[in-house]
């Protein structure tokens, strides 16, 4: 960095999200995650949302025979958190609490 310069370190860091955004993320964020129910019900499984932060992660819970499935981490990626922020966008990521 060139003498003189301030590093501006949260360039990449979106801007909390406001109390009537978290609403907003959680309604479109249940909503994903109800489309996706049937899909896991078949296999014995479920999600619930457990929180939004300011930051815009989604915190999951997986129950049944997703807790504890070998794909889970790729549903999580390829199914849930594509599902959500779609749905969602300002959420920039999905956690699962329990995997």
């Amino acid at each position: 960095m060139p003498q003189g310069e301030v590093s501006n370190t949260n360039e990449h860091m979106p801007e909390p999200l406001l109390p009537q955004e978290l609403l907003d993320c959680t309604q479109r964020v249940q909503e994903a995650l109800a489309d996706l129910r049937p899909f896991l019900e078949a296999d014995g499984g479920d999600i619930t949302l457990e929180e939004i932060t300011a930051e815009g992660v989604a915190r999951v819970r997986l129950h049944g025979a997703c807790s504890s499935c070998s794909m889970s981490p790729m549903t999580m990626r390829a199914g849930v958190q594509e599902a959500v922020k779609r749905m969602a966008p300002r959420i920039v990521r999905v956690e699962a609490v329990n995997v």
